[in-house]
């Protein structure tokens, strides 16, 4: 598993990026896929996230994710939610300790969020579409109806598709384009008619107008890292036919 420093350093919170490796599943899944939704044995990803709270030093029933749909609803989680049973929403928000609240991705962004002193967390499924939709913003803003405040949370952009991969058609930077001409700097030209686009870097700057108290990235690209990531795109490039699932985490510990 994979963790940042900025998280790390704030009392009260535990988290974790987890990649791909020390699970139990096989195959396309291989090996520690945490996701529902995905064609795996249900008894080998349940036991995958149990393996994943174990890791955190929570009991195998803390974890609460939801059914994401590349939206910005977000869930505030007063209790753990048994895999498959979550609302549509692509947020989650807590001030409950022992609670952890995941992000499930495979390529998407996943960010972690903390304010420390309120001890509220939050976390965000952040792909393209729900980026856009202002999913950070929402879970921001749900957060502050628990007593956080923007100036104090400290969040972190977790493991996606790198810039390098994430090639893109003429027609996907219009809508970025028109909402603010400068987002242009999300974009390089790859080929003829065909950009590569910059997913952290544009989660990032939605995150930075928020006035946080500091934003920080994990630097790594699921689809160019087949050991360590789950990757939607390299599994569509490769034909298969489904795709593993990870998990990002956070909690807060008891006081």
């Amino acid at each position: 598993m994979l963790t940042h420093p900025t998280l790390e350093r704030l009392p009260h919170v535990v988290h974790a990026f987890f990649t791909r490796e020390g699970g139990t599943s096989d195959g396309i899944y291989a090996s520690l896929n945490c996701g529902p939704g995905s064609n795996d044995a249900p008894a080998r990803v349940a036991e995958n996230r149990r393996r994943a709270m174990a890791r955190l030093g929570l009991e195998p029933a803390s974890l609460a994710t939801v059914h994401q749909v590349h939206g910005r609803d977000v869930l505030r989680v007063e209790a753990p939610v048994p895999a498959g049973e979550g609302r549509q929403a692509d947020g989650l928000v807590t001030n409950r300790p022992g609670i952890a609240i995941g992000i499930l991705t495979a390529d998407c962004a996943p960010v972690l969020l903390a304010d420390p002193e309120a001890r509220v967390i939050g976390a965000a499924h952040a792909g393209w579409r729900g980026a856009a939709a202002g999913v950070v913003e929402a879970v921001v803003g749900e957060m502050a109806n628990l007593g956080a405040r923007p100036a104090r949370i400290h969040a972190v952009i977790g493991p996606c598709i790198g810039a390098e991969s994430y090639e893109v058609g003429p027609e996907f930077p219009a809508p970025f384009l028109a909402a603010d001409p400068t987002h242009d700097r999300f974009f390089k030209q790859a080929k003829a008619g065909r950009f590569r686009f910059d997913l952290a870097g544009y989660v990032g700057a939605r995150l930075a107008g928020l006035g946080l108290g500091s934003i920080a990235s994990v630097q790594a690209d699921t689809c160019a890292d087949a050991t360590r990531f789950f990757s939607y795109r390299r599994a569509v490039l490769a034909g298969e036919p489904d795709y593993g699932r990870a998990l990002s985490a956070i909690a807060l510990k008891e006081a």
